[in-house]
């Protein structure tokens, strides 16, 4: 019951209904996080795409200008003259071609990215139904099949995302916590929002972001003026 009221105290603190402007829904977020850890801020965007389509799937990147969490730890895939240049660009974890039967067998996943030079990719297809499902496996899209594999892990461990649609078109996204100084907050939502637009599909018709949802973990979704 405890629970129950905390959620309707949320609510009633807010027109559920209104879409408020970007600054006032980011304080209304703040102020509903109140579990006893620092909530992250997540943004829920409704597009007007259509996720049967394969000309319409959104899957790209993005460098959040303030990064935030804990570090990601990368994996490369790459052929055996390449470990060494993999390992001293900073990966976390580098596989080469003995390895991914292994790992296939294993299904044991220790890593939140994978990258991949262009030369392993034809090796990687055992692994399909193991990094699919979990959105690791390395594609042109999300820029993690790379020749500059110091450059490509350098980015990825400062802190650039790969986003993409789910089935009931929209994309979701974490920005930073409700710690974070709201300046961070909005620039790293800015910068976002920018290359989401990016990635608008020539065949889509109408409008492209449909609604625009701001919550923390715990809290209630502020809606948010287009």
């Amino acid at each position: 019951m405890a629970i129950k009221k905390r959620v309707q105290d949320l609510y009633a603190a807010f027109d559920r209904e209104k879409a408020y402007p970007l600054e006032e829904a980011l304080e209304i977020v703040k102020k509903s996080a109140t579990a006893k850890f620092d909530e992250t801020v997540e943004v829920h965007l409704r597009l007007g795409i259509d996720p049967k389509k394969g000309d319409q799937q959104i899957r790209s990147t993005v460098s959040l200008p303030h990064g935030f969490g804990e570090a990601k730890k990368v994996a490369v895939f790459v052929p055996n003259e390449k470990e060494k240049e993999a390992k001293e660009a900073g990966a976390d974890f580098v596989y080469s071609e003995q390895d991914i039967d292994k790992l296939k067998k294993t299904g044991k996943i220790e890593f939140d990215i994978a990258v991949a030079v262009p030369d392993i990719m034809k090796s990687l297809s055992p692994l399909a139904r193991i990094l699919g499902p979990k959105g690791l496996m390395p594609s042109p899209k999300n820029e993690t099949i790379t020749t500059n594999l110091k450059k490509t892990i350098g980015e990825l461990k400062k802190g650039k995302i790969a986003f993409k649609n789910d089935d009931s078109s929209n994309v979701h996204q974490a920005i930073g916590k409700v710690s974070t100084d709201d300046k961070a907050l909005l620039a790293n939502y800015n910068a976002f929002l920018d290359a989401l637009k990016k990635t608008k599909p020539e065949s889509t018709k109408g409008i492209f972001v449909r609604a625009i949802t701001l919550c923390s973990s715990m809290g209630p979704g502020v809606k948010v003026q287009m």
